[in-house]
């Protein structure tokens, strides 16, 4: 066990307007490649959909530390201190580029799941995929999101 350091934010990575299930995800995270990663398990602790239904992908109690069961594969390097939140989209309808696709039913629900996370672990920094790997992840800046409602500086990973 491990203390509970990063929130991190990520997208699908699936065009705009596209649903998408918990299944699919877990299809692409588990199965033996070419089909998938092969990872052990599903990448993300909780699942943000179109309408911003909240999905739980990977059971988690609500300490500050992180059980074994409890890793989810979402950065490497930082899984075992880590939650990790999806939202479905991050494309545009290309399928192509990165683009912030995020519905308003999606940006309420996340809005609240942060500041969930910040009150109930203080401590706790809030990151996007992309401040830890070279991608664009989770599509839009998570700083700037963060600042905008008013997440205190010491919760913000830059």
């Amino acid at each position: 066990m491990k203390k509970l350091e990063f929130m991190v934010i990520h997208c699908t990575a699936t065009r705009e307007g596209q649903e998408i299930s918990a299944d699919l995800i877990r299809q692409w995270h588990t199965a033996k490649p070419p089909k998938g990663h092969g990872w052990r398990k599903v990448g993300y602790t909780d699942m943000i959909h179109l309408g911003g239904e909240l999905e739980n992908l990977t059971p988690f109690d609500q300490d500050d530390e992180v059980d074994g069961y409890e890793i989810t594969n979402g950065v490497r390097g930082i899984n075992s201190i880590s939650r990790h939140v999806v939202y479905v989209g991050g494309l545009d309808a290309s399928g192509r580029n990165a683009k912030d696709t995020r519905t308003e039913q999606q940006i309420a629900t996340l809005t609240t799941y942060v500041k969930y996370m910040v009150m109930r672990h203080p401590g706790i920094k809030i990151a996007g995929h992309n401040q830890f790997a070279a991608k664009d992840c989770p599509s839009f800046d998570v700083p700037t999101f963060l600042r905008s409602i008013n997440i205190a500086e010491e919760n913000i990973h830059c």
